[in-house]
């Protein structure tokens, strides 16, 4: 994982005022979101990132890096 787990609910907890919020922003635009629709873009966003803090890191010549344990 690129990110502990810790640090992944952390993220978790931080992202869900902001959706929250980025919804009461839309709403100043006129863009209403009903709650199913911010649940389901909270749960893309959770989602996104899971997927990044899984995914193997590679460095820049494409493979896989190793990292060296002391």
């Amino acid at each position: 994982m690129r990110i502990s787990k810790g640090a992944f609910l952390v993220v978790v907890a931080i992202l869900v005022p902001i959706i929250v919020e980025f919804r009461t922003a839309l709403s100043w635009f006129g863009i209403t979101l009903s709650v199913f629709e911010t649940i389901g873009l909270g749960l893309v966003v959770v989602l996104t990132v899971l997927v990044w803090a899984v995914w193997p890191p590679t460095d820049d010549t494409g493979t896989e890096s190793v990292r060296s344990s002391r």
